[in-house]
């Protein structure tokens, strides 16, 4: 969980598993607001509550808040950090409910800000956030994109491990051929040379972009249906997810 420094009142961490009927629903307005009144100020500085539903499983309350789901009783005297399964499929339902409220709307990428590699009939679509620096991301570069066809990939050069991230992004967008000099690199170890000076790049607008999609680790690969897998997923598993996408 990203939430944390949750505050002195009761607080108990479970991984329950319960017998889910139904979907949540919104709460009462009235739970709502309370409810926001008393834990929000416990889930740390800065951290707003975003929604608050009624669950069907034993009277909890699904906060929603920074990305993450976490529980409450309607009064909000306890907090409950963990995973709520269904006891009869070993379905994970807060797993299903985080992938639901992080999915994105694909097509309204900016997808002028990102490289674009076409391999194959290309008809298979994902976005990656990577940072040049990330060896995850070069792992995944030089093997499971290697192994992968048909498919269309964009890149966002989403800069956050070091200064020096914004300065590689730089030197590769403002390359003759972005597309080469970010695979000289990424696969071969070949730096871009110095981007002129006068050369502009969509560094800031990616890295607002990345804050706004809550992505907190490189890469992060995105999919046409919205969801996404954050790490360095390997050809066999990218190739299962595809194959989940209608």
């Amino acid at each position: 969980m990203r939430i944390l420094n949750l505050a002195s009142r009761a607080v108990v961490t479970i991984a329950a598993s319960v017998l889910a009927l139904g979907c949540s629903a919104a709460a009462d307005p009235a739970v709502e607001a309370n409810i926001k009144k008393v834990v929000e100020p416990r889930l740390g500085p800065g951290v707003k509550i975003d929604s608050v539903k009624e669950t069907p499983y034993g009277g909890l309350y699904e906060v929603r808040a920074a990305g993450d789901i976490l529980y409450t009783d309607k009064k909000g005297e306890y907090l409950i950090i963990g995973h709520v399964y269904n006891a009869k499929t070993a379905e994970d339902l807060t797993k299903l409910r985080v992938d639901e409220i992080n999915k994105v709307k694909f097509s309204e990428l900016p997808f002028e800000m990102a490289l674009k590699t076409v391999k194959g009939d290309g008809k298979r679509v994902i976005a990656v956030f990577e940072d040049p620096n990330c060896g995850y991301c070069k792992r995944f570069r030089q093997t499971t994109l290697k192994e992968i066809d048909n498919v269309t990939v964009y890149t966002f050069l989403y800069n956050i491990l070091s200064e020096d991230s914004t300065v590689k992004s730089k030197n590769i967008w403002c390359s003759a051929d972005r597309n080469k000099a970010w695979d000289e690199w990424m696969v071969n170890g070949k730096a871009a040379p110095a981007a002129p000076a006068n050369c502009t790049t969509p560094n800031e607008k990616v890295f607002a972009l990345g804050q706004k999609l809550r992505i907190s680790g490189t890469p992060s690969i995105f999919f046409a249906d919205g969801s996404r897998i954050p790490g360095a997923a390997d050809s066999k598993a990218l190739e299962a997810k595809f194959a989940t996408i209608k």
